[in-house]
């Protein structure tokens, strides 16, 4: 049983005195763990950050082991955003929903792409005003791949796309303001730059990321984490803890 692939790095674990067991997000192999010996040495150890991505290959007697893995570096992405708070919170929290949402070796090939995409814009972002939007639409493409999507194209009771302002909580769906004035308290803001088109509405207004994590961390509570008694991951909660204070 072996196989080569890339794959993002979302977690490394200690095991024992000098290895780790790492998971990888693969392009398609999905979520997958495997042992790295040696892994834990000073020399090893910068490879195995969060966000790096790497060329992996697995090995194992029988598919259903553990197996091992061997890398080595393509794109050393989690070096650069160590100096930024934002930005290495946003990747913790990315690489968090990932290992916890996603079933372990079923491919999500969208999943990785979307998850480099934000990769991509972290490094290349200057303020959290660039960056999180691109952090909120991850969170967006991760429902759809796990079955779970959002309508946002159009109002749920009017079949309009024009003035979408809410979400209803419990079919996922876009309701318009007129139509959901009346339940304005029972529904969930739909920020304006997930529906924008224009390339000057797709920068957030003041307090619409927290709106769109809010939408975001609703569904996935609801769907994901909840039927097994979980809640969202800790990175998560906290990097929308810091965004609401900045």
């Amino acid at each position: 049983m072996d196989w080569t692939d890339r794959g993002i790095v979302l977690s490394a674990r200690r095991h024992g005195e000098t290895s780790l067991i790492v998971q990888l997000l693969t392009e398609a192999h999905g979520r997958h763990a495997g042992l790295v010996r040696g892994g834990a040495s000073s020399r090893a150890r910068g490879l195995y950050q969060p966000g790096n991505l790497l060329a992996a290959h697995w090995r194992a007697r029988l598919a259903e082991h553990l197996g091992n893995f061997s890398c080595e570096m393509v794109t050393g992405s989690a070096a650069a955003l160590m100096d930024d708070g934002g930005k290495l919170a946003a990747l913790s929290a990315a690489a968090a929903l990932a290992e916890a949402a996603l079933p372990e070796r079923e491919p999500h090939a969208d999943v990785f792409d979307s998850l480099s995409a934000l990769i991509a814009a972290l490094g290349a972002a200057a303020a959290a005003a660039d960056w999180a939007p691109a952090y909120v639409r991850f969170e967006l493409g991760l429902l759809a791949s796990l079955g779970f999507g959002l309508d946002l194209a159009r109002c749920a009771a009017t079949g309009a796309n024009d003035n979408l302002a809410f979400v209803s909580p419990k079919t996922g769906r876009a309701v318009s303001l007129s139509a959901g004035e009346a339940w304005r308290s029972k529904l969930l803001a739909l920020p304006r730059f997930l529906i924008a088109e224009a390339p000057d509405e797709k920068r957030p207004a003041r307090g619409e990321v927290g709106q769109g994590l809010a939408l975001t961390g609703y569904f996935l509570e609801r769907h994901v984490f909840a039927p097994h008694g979980k809640g969202l991951p800790a990175a998560r909660v906290r990097l929308a803890e810091r965004l609401a204070k900045a």
